[in-house]
């Protein structure tokens, strides 16, 4: 009978499966959570000199977060203190780590690639990584900004059939002094993100928000790439389309409902404010039902109940006398309608029906509104086409917004139009990029290395 020669591996270790380390024991606490207890298999080596401990020292209890196993656990590592045996060494006793869990690391490695995957490859937010591994946004942070050497997709290999365009303000002015110069410098925190629309991944990020700099990436890619591109999403911006004319010429380009419809609240906001001077000589306040439901009149209409449609046309008879208020509020409801519309007849009809309640209004705010939807009218005959919008575009940004607080993907220089390179670190922790033949600048906030 054929026996193995070698130590066997426990089942719970090998279920456990985390490398370098062996299952000590484990236990389950009164609210049913399980507690996982670890020892590394191999003594470990000196820091300064390599070699081999042979003798513990003392010995602690480190807990360090893991991926779920079937569940929630807590695993706590039986964590030793050696001696140093090498006489020429001066490092007398150190702390022993493993390629899971380095020096002074409070988390496994595994852990740390299953959120930065969950993060770039899959384009989840990291509040919501953070809230399915159970572990803090600072982490998943981290965790990202440690993989910036990560080797992401070839852009040139990708396909892409629609592209996503959109800019993002990413932080305040900044001001910065010019070494030989001593002038400052005023920068805009502006980039401008271009993202593949059928799987979301992001393709560039360009400096500024100008027609050059998008202009600049198009024409590095190779020509069978632009002549795969079908469709590009972009909000009303002529910088943008200005690019496309002269990089993209055969592709179709769809404008964003979503900027559309932020006009027309933005002038039915203008619109509100106007008329709260003219009627009252102040600016708007609580007693008054148009500011009172400012937030309400910027609704669709057709999502309204009955106390709220109430509500709105009691507005309409006690705080507009002129009936500016409801002819702005009733452009920008055809306005939804029109880009609600399923088909290019229904849109022709529906643009006609504005036009003639903006002839109706005869307000500036709504004129200006009806041009900018005449100035691009065959991108909006594109969306209603294709139905194409760059949803994931802003997604990839408004991660960088309160509510989702998390697009920290790190792109590669090549990647990158504009010609940055590390120089050193600033006391905050974070990176100063030097651009050639300008001043200093700092980096984007999504780029900045913590450490």
């Amino acid at each position: 009978m054929n026996e193995p020669t070698v130590v066997a591996v426990d089942a719970a270790t090998m279920l456990f499966n985390l490398p370098n380390y062996r299952v000590i024991s484990t236990t389950v606490s009164a609210d049913g959570c399980r507690q996982v207890i670890v020892e590394s298999e191999q003594p470990p080596g000196c820091p300064s000199c390599g070699v081999v401990a042979t003798r513990k020292k003392e010995r602690r209890f480190q807990r360090i977060r893991d991926i779920p196993v079937a569940g929630k656990i807590e695993v706590v590592w039986r964590k030793y203190r050696w001696y140093c045996q090498e006489l020429e060494c001066q490092r007398l006793s150190f702390f022993e780590s493993t390629t899971q869990v380095p020096t002074r690391a409070r988390s496994t490695g595994r852990l740390r690639d299953h959120l930065v995957d969950a993060v770039i490859r899959s384009g989840r937010a990291i509040s919501e990584t953070a809230a399915g591994f159970a572990v803090s946004w600072w982490m998943v942070r981290a965790a990202v900004n440690e993989a910036c050497l990560l080797k992401l997709p070839d852009v040139d290999a990708l396909r892409p059939r629609m592209l996503g365009i959109d800019e993002h303000r990413f932080r305040s002015v900044r001001y910065f002094k010019d070494p030989d110069t001593n002038a400052w410098q005023r920068f805009e925190p502006w980039m401008t993100t271009i993202v593949d629309l059928d799987t979301g991944q992001v393709l560039g990020v360009v400096d500024g928000r100008d027609h050059t700099g998008v202009g600049a990436w198009l024409i590095q890619r190779p020509l069978e790439w632009r002549l795969g591109v079908h469709v590009v999403a972009i909000d009303p911006s002529a910088a943008f389309r200005k690019a496309l004319r002269m990089w993209l010429p055969r592709t179709a380009v769809a404008v964003d409902h979503f900027h559309l419809v932020s006009l027309a609240n933005q002038a039915v906001t203008e619109v509100r404010q106007q008329l709260s001077h003219q009627v009252h000589g102040r600016r708007g306040r609580a007693v008054d039902p148009a500011w009172a439901h400012r937030m309400l009149l910027l609704r669709a209409g057709d999502s309204l109940s009955d106390n709220a449609r109430a509500r709105m046309e009691n507005v309409f008879a006690t705080d507009d006398p002129t009936g500016k208020l409801k002819a702005a509020w009733d452009v920008k409801e055809q306005v939804r309608v029109l880009l609600r519309t399923g088909s290019l007849e229904e849109a022709e009809l529906a643009k006609k029906r504005l036009e003639e309640l903006v002839q109706e209004s005869k307000q500036p705010e709504t004129t200006r509104l009806w041009r900018t939807i005449c100035r691009w009218w065959k991108e909006i005959e594109v969306h209603h086409r294709h139905r194409r919008h760059h949803w994931k575009s802003r997604s990839k940004q408004h991660q960088h917004q309160a509510h989702q607080t998390n697009c920290s993907w790190l792109p590669q220089p090549k990647q990158l139009h504009i010609g940055y390179s590390l120089e050193k670190c600033r006391p905050d922790g974070g990176m100063t990029l030097t651009r050639e033949s300008k001043s200093p600048r700092t980096t984007k906030s999504h780029l900045i290395l913590r450490r």
